[in-house]
């Protein structure tokens, strides 16, 4: 029986869940723990249930069985609308398509994170437009820029530094990062590595980041593998990641 940290950041116990359909897609955890100010990196094939895997614990589902815990919150207990407030307060996610509106700038994109979250926006005490330009100049971009341009005027690598900086405002206290590197080289995702792990560092919050690429894994306190902690079958062959590795 694994030993359970009562400080978890993020629990999943003895969780299952299918996504509904003739070919629905099933995903088994027996036990994931992510402490308080932990990084931790997650790697798995295309496949292997990430995707599901980050859907559980942001609450946008529910598992079919076991419990997910935010803090110590069973998100399993809580309404659908529950989940949603609970998921823009305590989580700021890094999407791998990023997720900004195109036609707004990168600062209004930065603060619509606070729209939903009256309790990050509180912990500003009214500094919300300044400590979004702080955040967005302390990933390199000018102020110049962000007040201004559409979002979808900004590089590849200037929309990613838009996408942190609206998962770190307000620190909500844990930081999802799906595949964040995906469309940069080996140089630029270095030099971003640098800079999420020390905005995450200074507000001492929990990060769980999802990739493919292994070679991003010694930057991590922790890392593990998808397709050793969860099990994954589909529905139409009945046959389970490991019988079909």
């Amino acid at each position: 029986m694994p030993v359970v940290d009562e400080n978890a950041a993020i629990r999943l116990q003895d969780v299952s869940f299918r996504w509904p359909g003739r070919s629905g897609f099933g995903f088994e955890v027996s036990h994931l723990e992510v402490a308080r100010g932990q990084t931790m990196f997650l790697v798995g094939p295309s496949g292997s249930g990430k995707s599901t895997l980050l859907s559980l614990i942001c609450g946008i589902v529910a598992p079919d069985s076991g419990r997910v815990e935010i803090d110590g919150e069973d998100l399993g207990a809580l309404s659908a609308a529950r989940r949603d407030r609970l998921r823009a307060e305590r989580i700021g996610i890094v999407f791998q398509m990023f997720n900004l509106l195109p036609y707004a700038s990168a600062l209004d994109n930065v603060l619509l994170a606070l729209a939903f979250a009256p309790g990050r926006r509180r912990r500003l005490k009214g500094r919300e437009r300044e400590e979004a330009l702080r955040l967005m100049g302390a990933l390199g971009l000018p102020s110049s820029l962000v007040a201004t341009a559409p979002a979808a005027e900004l590089s590849v690598g200037q929309q990613q530094r838009v996408a942190v900086a609206r998962a770190l405002i307000g620190d909500p206290g844990i930081i999802i990062a799906d595949e964040p590197t995906s469309a940069l080289d080996a140089a630029a995702q270095s030099a971003f590595l640098d800079i999420l792990f020390d905005l995450v560092g200074d507000v001492g919050a929990t990060l769980l980041m999802v990739s493919h690429d292994e070679r991003l894994a010694g930057r991590f306190d922790r890392v593990a593998s998808l397709t050793e902690i969860a099990r994954t079958q589909m529905a139409h062959t009945g046959r389970s990641s490991a019988e079909a590795a």
